[in-house]
């Protein structure tokens, strides 16, 4: 409920603190003494559009700060968590206005946007007036109300269950279809691709791993180029290696003949003959650890071309070859295996329909039980509200092609304002006046049935008088007793039934060709008072304070 409301430079109000009590609080005073301007405020901390010209004149900003009790398990504390606010104690909403049009949005004096503050405002409490374009007049609001004052949560969470489950189940069929039919069109093309891609086999980072191996067997073949090279020259068709032998042979034989000239170049020839040998025995060991086959580096060559082939055929890159054999080998699966899956979830999609069906059906009669249940409540509320020619009509229209997670049916509050005339939608067809009362009779019913904690009437006794607005009176006060309600009222009928009173009034302020709005919390005595003034006018007469009393003492007797 609404525990505090503080005002700061706000149009007329300079500074105003009020602290609300549970049940019915009015709000009375003369016209124009600024009963609008403190609902406009209070409407700013809710989110409510922000506008420059509620600063009041003279100051650079307004402040409206709102403070709220909520009771565990209320709906709004679930905004809170969405949001990411924590809450220890009182739910304070604070928006300040600027001068030039600027806002600020504040929750718990934490920054929000004002679409967050009055998404939550929303939940906090509901504005009703005769021309109220919101909260029950709201047709997309009907439905949850009516399944609200029958208990109906529970059923309405099933059918939602039972509408996602049926929706998923016909998406994924609907995907399956889809997958055959795509599947059929192509084939041939698909057995055809899925056939090459298997001899193929790509391998995931394959083509990064050949080539690699491609340029490292490329360097090792120029050094083994290199190494055969000198192998030739020592031990190949050029080697100096037989000239120098028969030289040594030859040089040998004459040995005996000139032992000391011959011996040093046979020396000298054989340690050359043996540098030689060493040298080929090394070309030959570095030839064969040189990681160099030239049928590896063709084996490789033409992997890489016919992996770059295929990623040319399908489009894709060598690295998705992989991904794009996996999916023709999907599609290939869903051609051959397919119809039997489709089949299956056909036989799915079938029984969850019928739960579905089978719960929607009983939630919709329900629904239509209900609605004559909330009918009769509604319309015997209506004679002393002086609509006993009237008629409050739940209008429950049904198609079961057009079932949604919310069942099959359409809900619409209508009324009927004359015997013998069309209904029609209840913001058409009511006058003011008359949808006022419309609304606090079915407030009254619904109660806190789907209700904000807090609810606020802005004069919907204009126009009315004597035994309606003592009507109207008796049914705030009873609303009062389960929910917190605030109006704004005229009537003194209205007025005695109050729990707590509040006297809007202007006043000039001192030294300042300026005047301000002041609210009073009135005492017993003050209240009598105030109730004498709204039923004689400028003068308060004895006869008014004795009627005054008179409807003070009924008021608390009907208590």
């Amino acid at each position: 409920m609404l525990a505090a409301l503080s005002i700061r430079d706000i149009v007329l109000i300079e500074r105003l603190d009020l602290t609300f009590q549970p049940g019915l609080t009015v709000l009375t005073g003369e016209t124009g003494a600024g009963k609008s301007i403190l609902l406009d405020a209070f409407t700013l901390a809710l989110g409510g559009r922000g506008d420059g010209s509620l600063v009041r004149q003279g100051a650079s900003q307004g402040q409206v700060t709102a403070e709220f009790d909520l009771p565990p398990g209320h709906p709004a504390l679930a905004s809170l968590d969405e949001a990411g606010i924590e809450l220890d104690g009182p739910l304070v909403l604070r928006r300040v206005q600027h001068a030039d049009g600027r806002t600020r949005a504040f929750i718990n004096d934490q920054p929000v946007g004002a679409q967050t503050l009055r998404a939550l405002g929303r939940r906090l409490v509901e504005i009703h007036g005769q021309h109220d374009d919101r909260a029950l007049v709201d047709p997309a609001s009907h439905r949850a109300l009516l399944d609200a004052y029958e208990g109906l949560g529970p059923l309405v969470a099933e059918v939602a269950a039972r509408f996602r489950t049926l929706r998923a189940l016909r998406q994924e069929a609907g995907a399956e279809r889809a997958r055959l039919d795509e599947a059929a069109r192509e084939a041939d093309y698909i057995r055809h691709a899925v056939e090459e891609l298997k001899a193929l086999s790509p391998e995931p980072g394959e083509e990064g791993r050949l080539a690699e191996r491609r340029a490292e067997m490329m360097r090792y073949e120029k050094i083994a180029t290199d190494l055969s090279e000198a192998q030739e020259a020592i031990a190949g068709h050029a080697s100096p290696v037989p000239g120098l032998a028969a030289a040594v042979r030859r040089l040998e034989r004459r040995a005996g003949e000139a032992e000391a000239m011959v011996r040093p170049a046979v020396e000298a020839i054989d340690l050359a003959l043996n540098a030689i040998e060493q040298a080929r025995l090394h070309l030959e060991a570095a030839l064969a650890s040189a990681d160099y086959d030239p049928r590896e580096l063709e084996r490789i060559e033409e992997r890489l071309f016919a992996l770059r082939a295929a990623a040319r055929k399908y489009m894709c890159s060598v690295e998705h070859l992989p991904a794009v054999a996996t999916r023709f080998a999907d599609q290939l699966d869903a051609l051959d295996h397919g119809a039997e899956r489709l089949r299956e979830l056909d036989v799915k999609v079938a029984a969850a329909e019928r739960d579905y069906r089978a719960e929607a059906a009983i939630l919709s009669a329900r629904r239509h039980a209900a609605a004559a249940a909330l009918d009769a409540a509604v319309n015997a509320e209506l004679g002393p509200l002086k609509l006993e020619r009237a008629r409050f009509i739940t209008d429950v229209q049904t198609d079961e092609a057009d079932g949604q997670a919310d069942g099959y049916d359409r809900i619409e509050f209508w009324v009927r304002t004359n015997p013998g005339t069309r209904p029609g939608p209840m913001m058409k067809v009511a006058s003011g006046g008359e949808l006022a009362r419309f609304l606090l009779a079915l407030k009254v019913v619904l109660a806190d049935k789907g209700s904000a904690p807090t609810l606020v009437f802005d004069e919907i006794d204009t126009g009315v008088g004597g035994a309606v607005a003592d009507a109207i009176g008796a049914r705030l006060a009873r609303l009062g007793r389960r929910v917190q309600v605030v109006a704004v009222t005229h009537a003194p009928q209205v007025a005695a039934r109050a729990a707590s009173h509040f006297r809007i009034a202007k006043e000039a302020l001192p030294d300042l060709d300026q005047v301000a709005t002041r609210v009073a919390s009135l005492a017993p005595e003050k209240r009598r008072e105030e109730i004498a003034r709204m039923l004689s006018g400028a003068e308060v007469t004895s006869e008014a304070r004795a009627a005054a009393e008179r409807l003070l003492k009924g008021a608390a007797t009907a208590e």
